[in-house]
């Protein structure tokens, strides 16, 4: 059987399972294509605004498993936005290669939002009571307003997971820790600003990433490997597909990322 390059989407929201991803099946796929002896190579194909801390860094680490136990060469490839999570993920590649129009980067997090909606509730004489036993164990509630100490609270859980991308971001990408930091504002880059700033290796079309692979990774060696294509495929019910398209044309329903998140907010999605 011909050697093949395993093509993996990674695409829309990070996250448990949603109508385009899915943890589970990605975990397993990537294990397989690990323990399979016909699969020369992995190019992990990204397309997403990033998601939840959490499943981000389960993908990370399996990849980095993955290379350490099968000893097979991973690329990613940046897609239109390869944002936040997405990059997380991608940092854990041999080589990043970006499309010439791709976004990416948007090195921060979201720790979680607070709607505080006492003043409009009292206005039109809603009331809203939660017992509970911890001043804080209520907090985000629309019910009550944010206190400085919660505040406080979800900073260091953002500054915490901010810390562990930064640091993971100067690792893979050999880059200083402090030049990161200067990067990780938050903010998106284009494909040669991602270059210049060492977050990417080449630019490039799929195709000139294939064939870049192939010389890099394999030589002068006799076969020539093809490229096979991973993605999961979800059916749709009536309903949820009604949903999708009552989404698409108002665009009022968003997925859901848990928090923290690795999670580029600005995208039109």
């Amino acid at each position: 059987m011909a050697k093949t390059i395993a093509r993996v989407q990674i695409e829309v929201v990070i996250q448990k399972e949603n109508e385009t991803y899915n943890q589970k099946w990605l975990l397993e796929t990537l294990n397989k294509l690990g323990e399979d002896k016909n699969t020369a190579a992995i190019v992990l194909y990204i397309d997403s605004p990033g998601g939840s801390v959490y499943e981000s860094d389960e993908v990370y680490i399996a990849v980095k498993k993955l290379k350490e136990e099968h000893k097979k060469p991973v690329y990613a490839y940046c897609a239109s936005l390869t944002a936040s999570g997405g990059y997380y993920i991608a940092c854990s590649a041999d080589r990043i290669i970006a499309n010439r129009n791709s976004l990416l980067g948007s090195v921060g997090v979201i720790a979680g939002r607070f709607v505080d909606l006492t003043k409009l509730m009292e206005k039109y004489g809603v009331k809203s009571e939660t017992i509970h036993a911890g001043r804080n164990k209520t907090m985000g509630s629309i019910s009550e307003p944010v206190t400085e100490e919660q505040r406080a609270i979800m900073q260091s859980i953002a500054d915490e997971c901010y810390e562990q991308f930064v640091n993971l971001v100067a690792e893979n990408r050999k880059l200083d820790l402090e030049k990161v930091k200067e990067l990780a504002d938050g903010r998106i880059y284009t494909a040669n600003q991602g270059k210049n700033n060492g977050l990417v290796d080449d630019i490039a079309t799929f195709d000139e990433m294939v064939e870049l692979l192939k010389e890099k990774e394999f030589g002068d060696k006799e076969y020539k490997a093809e490229v096979r294509k991973y993605e999961m495929k979800k059916k749709k019910s009536l309903m949820k597909m009604l949903k999708g398209t009552y989404s698409s044309i108002t665009g009022l329903v968003k997925s859901t990322v848990p928090f923290p998140a690795y999670y580029y907010d600005g995208c039109m999605r």
